[in-house]
């Protein structure tokens, strides 16, 4: 993807705060945790996306004459201050969760360590790239999961946010698991599947359907999926895709794919009488796709009612989010590092909601496995320089309701750490995988949950803790603020 210099997009109050940093001469280090409180869509996880393109953004993060002319127009800021800008650049570091990686509530899908001005700056755009992406990639995955392995067409262009959100958002989709898009341009930015038939104007634009069907198959007949219920689909549509499917078979093509497409009516009661028609006149391994405001709840009922559909196009609901149109990330301080000593001093959060309160500290994240199913015991958040023995027997308990516990026995888990460093004193070290990498590394990552927390209801919670250190030093910060 062409890299955009996305400097200026950011909120106006990070600009006067880094100027007030300026003026007063306060620009620690510090730490900024990047989190959310609670899974989106009723889901009893998230996929971590949009790394790639936060990379991109640090990268070129550079104020140009333009943008300090702008900055100057407005008002509000000092020359001195201006001078400072022009010569911007990032110079800390950033630690992050790969993208397609499952993650779970309050544990810290990116951190950044940074002079305060420059940690500052980015915030607003880091959560905007993050948040959106998240939420299309953990939305897709539950329609895919809802798919039961049939593939799942991204079509939500046309009713996307906006080009940004409609490209960026095909990324995810195709991360969460969508096996391609519509979307043109971004099959040539991230070099995934583009997939499509044809409308209803195609239909209408010939004399009757047989010759727009025959027409088309005579262009595509590797790809020849006719969508039929221009008309009347059980009447029309599916006996003239008969009619051009054995014309075609009798002239001795033989298409790589072929199918029909159902884009309204009561899907489940249409695919199943089409599915017998197609079959009694020998076409079984023809493909019925469907369409028409689909999710994963809708794709779940006409499962479970036995509609013969095989493939998916989702579109407004899942290029959208429809049901939960916002991620809910937060960027918050976690440490600060005054200019006369070299540790960071960890800070908190506190509020009246007890999840508005923030884990203090220099944090990473360990994931610990049932070692006999690979499947996820539990996220362990610590502070940075813990380490852990998986021979040993390991107490995990959840940092709210202490009496809930667990121990996990030595030789019967194994424990890794899932954030890894992405830029170090500004420069990067982190090389991001293709996007059909990073699907293919996602559908590994959800094989470790287990099906109780994938389900579209009431799904299973997977337990996120506090080490005992992590947990001893929150509470101390608790009691000193009383």
């Amino acid at each position: 993807m062409v890299a955009q210099n996305l400097t200026l997009l950011t909120d106006l109050y990070e600009l006067t705060m880094m100027q007030g940093y300026y003026k007063s001469g306060e620009n620690e280090s510090v730490i900024f945790d990047v989190f959310y409180r609670s899974n989106p869509s009723g889901s009893g996880y998230a996929i971590a996306c949009g790394l790639e393109q936060v990379i991109d953004y640090i990268k070129n993060l550079s104020f140009s004459y333009d943008d300090i002319d702008y900055l100057r127009g407005l008002g509000i800021f000092d020359e001195d201050f201006l001078e400072y800008l022009a010569g911007y650049h990032f110079t800390g570091d950033i630690y992050a969760i790969p993208e397609g990686t499952v993650v779970f509530p309050k544990e810290p899908l990116l951190k950044v360590i940074a002079p305060i001005m420059e940690a500052q700056l980015v915030e607003t755009a880091i959560l905007n790239i993050i948040n959106h992406q998240s939420l299309i990639a953990t939305k897709a995955s539950r329609v895919c999961y809802a798919a039961n392995g049939d593939g799942v067409m991204e079509f939500g262009l046309r009713r996307a946010q906006g080009p940004d959100a409609g490209t960026l958002g095909a990324r995810a989709a195709v991360i969460g698991g969508c096996v391609g898009t519509s979307n043109v341009l971004a099959g040539q930015l991230f070099d995934v599947p583009v997939l499509g038939t044809h409308a209803h104007s195609w239909i209408m634009s010939f004399k009757d359907e047989y010759t727009a069907f025959k027409t088309y198959a005579k262009m595509y007949p590797d790809a020849c999926t006719l969508l039929v219920d221009t008309y009347d689909t059980l009447n029309s549509g599916v006996p003239n895709a008969i009619r051009v499917f054995k014309e075609m078979r009798e002239e001795g093509i033989h298409s790589k794919s072929y199918g029909i497409r159902l884009d309204s009516g009561d899907l489940a009661y249409i695919s199943k009488k089409a599915r017998k028609m197609l079959d009694d006149a020998g076409f079984e391994d023809a493909v019925i796709a469907a369409s028409s405001d689909l999710d994963e709840y809708l794709i779940n009922s006409l499962k479970t009612q036995g509609a013969t559909i095989s493939s998916w196009g989702v579109g407004t609901n899942l290029i959208t989010s429809a049901d939960c149109p916002a991620f809910g990330g937060v960027y918050k301080l976690a440490a600060l590092k005054p200019a006369d000593t070299d540790e960071f001093i960890p800070k908190i959060k506190i509020s009246e909601n007890p999840i508005k309160i923030t884990n203090p500290g220099n944090k990473t994240v360990y994931r610990i496995y049932d070692k006999e199913t690979g499947k996820i015991k539990a996220d362990l958040i610590c502070l940075v320089g813990e380490t852990y023995n998986e021979e040993e027997d390991l107490l995990i308990f959840d940092p709210v309701y202490t009496w809930k516990k667990s121990i996990i026995k030595g030789g019967t888990y194994t424990i890794r750490e899932i954030i890894e460093p992405v830029f170090i004193k500004g420069q990067c070290v982190y090389e991001s995988p293709t996007t059909m990498e990073i699907r293919n590394y996602c559908q590994k990552e959800l094989d470790t949950l287990w099906d109780e927390t994938r389900r579209l209801v009431n799904p299973k919670e997977v337990y996120v803790d506090l080490s005992k250190p992590l947990f001893d030093l929150r509470n101390e910060l608790l009691d000193a603020k009383k």
